[in-house]
């Protein structure tokens, strides 16, 4: 596909317009990029904008609970050897926000973007994708995100008569039922640290068998299909049973599990393993994550844990005891109301870690923390709690609002 210019129609123009006018006022009132109400105002204006302005693209949908803006942004980077790529780098990944980034990827040949679960399959539908990654799937934001199984029976029945190449994480017995109806499906052996909400099989409720390396139901036969692509150390092997050298600026095994499905998307579009690859290594921070910052004669390393999936993650991340760490916990309407989750993060992970709490649920996590039996301190501000911290670079971690507290505080 040529690189082109999206035809728009005057009322979409208008509508465009519109959207884009709305964001601004919204940035210059100090209210954020204003991707989501100008994406808003746009559809409001114009209902039929996404599918119009995503009808020039080859896209590819990136869902999953934890890692679709990494992924994403990876997905981009190696997207942007062979062309001009639009993204929702900012993480607006609801339709709005979706619609306010495709306004500015007019001139683009492919689009890179992530899509939250509970519309990923709305999404597929308005922008005809060529691929859609679903990388895992675990709970979330307890009182407005359907149950686990719910949302894997959902994307399984959006997806099984889609035209897209689905590129799904079999580690993940979630994601391999949701995408094992779907005519064109390459499996990626990218790994499952938490495992908590796939224990009893998505196709007849039987207790899944996890032997070394798969997972099967005894009791219907729906087990780990064989992979095509596979993270395997610090390499991922191609269909062939080619390694290639995973380099990432971004730590964790996480990120190389997000760079292995990366690099099958691309070859999905033409990007051979060696070029992906050595692309995604030019990224050093995602919208803030994993970014090192100097502050208040100190060293923050700014780290994102929304759930219990992703502070097991985060965990496995930063500097060993004694190296400080500062949690903070928000439960705004964008976090998820119900803080009842921080029960299933195993915060014995922290033990020899000198810990501060800050955060509008400060005291929710420090009852969690009391009982785990760690050594922490609460205080009312992110500044308070950076001068008490101990010495070295303080681990920095919060779920989604309170990580963008924590960016502001420190001018990040």
């Amino acid at each position: 596909m040529t690189e082109s210019t999206a035809p728009l129609s005057p009322r979409s123009r208008i509508a465009v317009t519109a959207g884009r006018a709305a964001a601004a006022v919204s940035r210059a009132a100090g209210r954020g990029s204003g991707s989501v109400i100008g994406g808003r105002v746009a559809l409001r204006l114009d209902p039929e904008l996404l599918r119009r302005l995503s009808g020039h693209l080859d896209i590819v949908l990136v869902s999953a609970t934890n890692g679709k803006t990494t992924t994403t942004r990876l997905i981009a980077e190696a997207l942007r050897a062979v062309g001009q790529v639009v993204s929702n780098a900012l993480g607006a990944n609801m339709p709005a926000g979706i619609t306010s980034a495709l306004s500015h990827g007019t001139r683009a040949r492919f689009g890179a973007l992530e899509v939250d679960e509970k519309y990923l399959t709305a999404v597929a539908a308005e922008v005809n994708p060529k691929v859609i990654a679903l990388l895992n799937l675990s709970r979330d934001q307890l009182d407005r995100a359907a149950e686990t199984r719910m949302l894997a029976d959902h994307w399984r029945e959006g997806l099984k008569d889609s035209k897209a190449v689905v590129v799904a994480n079999c580690d993940d017995p979630l994601v391999t039922w949701a995408a094992s109806d779907s005519p064109n499906v390459v499996w990626v052996a990218a790994g499952q640290e938490w495992k908590d909400d796939a224990w009893s099989c998505p196709s007849c409720g039987g207790v899944l068998q996890r032997p070394e390396g798969g997972w099967a139901c005894a009791e219907c036969g729906f087990g780990r299909p064989s992979p095509t692509w596979a993270l395997s150390g610090e390499t991922v092997l191609d269909p062939h049973g080619t390694a290639w050298p995973i380099r990432l600026q971004l730590p964790g095994r996480a990120n190389r599990a997000n760079a292995a499905t990366a690099a099958a998307v691309a070859a999905v579009f033409g990007v051979a393993p060696r070029t992906a690859l050595e692309r995604m290594y030019q990224v050093t921070a995602v919208a803030g994550r994993y970014d090192t910052v100097a502050w208040q004669d100190r060293e923050l390393r700014l780290l994102l844990a929304k759930n219990p999936a992703g502070w097991l993650e985060t965990f496995s991340l930063i500097d060993p005891p004694p190296a400080p760490v500062l949690l903070s916990v928000n439960a705004r309407s964008a976090d998820g109301t119900d803080t009842s989750w921080l029960w299933d993060v195993d915060y014995t992970r922290l033990t020899g870690h000198p810990i501060v709490v800050v955060g509008d649920r400060r005291l929710d996590l420090a009852v969690r923390l009391e009982v785990a039996g760690q050594n922490f301190q609460v205080f009312d501000t992110v500044e308070e709690a950076v001068r008490a911290s101990a010495p070295g670079r303080i681990e920095a971690i919060a779920n989604y609002t309170a990580f963008q507290d924590l960016r502001r505080a420190v001018g990040n």
